[in-house]
Parts: C-alpha cells; structure tokens; sequence
C-alpha cells in the first residue's frame, strides 16, 4: 500500500466500527467513550496499525503464491 493511500470503509461498516469501539472501551475499561472519541480511535488505528496487517497479508500472499508456483513448476521437471 502506498504510503498516502488510506483503506476506505463502507459508510455502514464504519459506523459498526465504532459501535464496536464504544461496547469495547465500556466493557473491557469501564470508560464511556462517545462516537466522536471512537471514530478518533478507529482513525487511528487505520493510518498507523492497519497498513502493518495490510502489508503482512500481501507478504503472506506472495509467499502462498511463490510456493505454488514452485509446486507448478516441479511438475515440468
């Protein structure tokens, strides 16, 4: 992913997000957190920890894909 690119979220999943975020912060700290505050949160985690997961899929990927490759190719052997 380059490094100006964000992940863009679906209005409806976005909106989960937070709701997610706000039950989170409520049942594991006992800290009310409103929508704004948990959207901040969200906002967060997806410029500075999501491109990290991203980036690790794509490794991930390749490194499937190079093994198939491999297998592909044993078989012209």
């Amino acid at each position: 992913m380059r490094e100006k690119e964000r992940i863009a979220l679906e209005r409806e999943k976005r909106e989960d997000m937070v709701k997610a975020i706000v039950h989170f912060f409520k049942d594991e700290r006992g800290e009310e957190i409103g929508q704004l505050a948990a959207g901040m949160v969200l906002d967060f985690i997806i410029d500075k920890i999501a491109p990290e997961f991203y980036n690790q899929g794509v490794l991930d990927s390749c490194a499937y894909m190079d093994e198939k490759v491999e297998d592909m190719q044993s078989l012209l052997l």
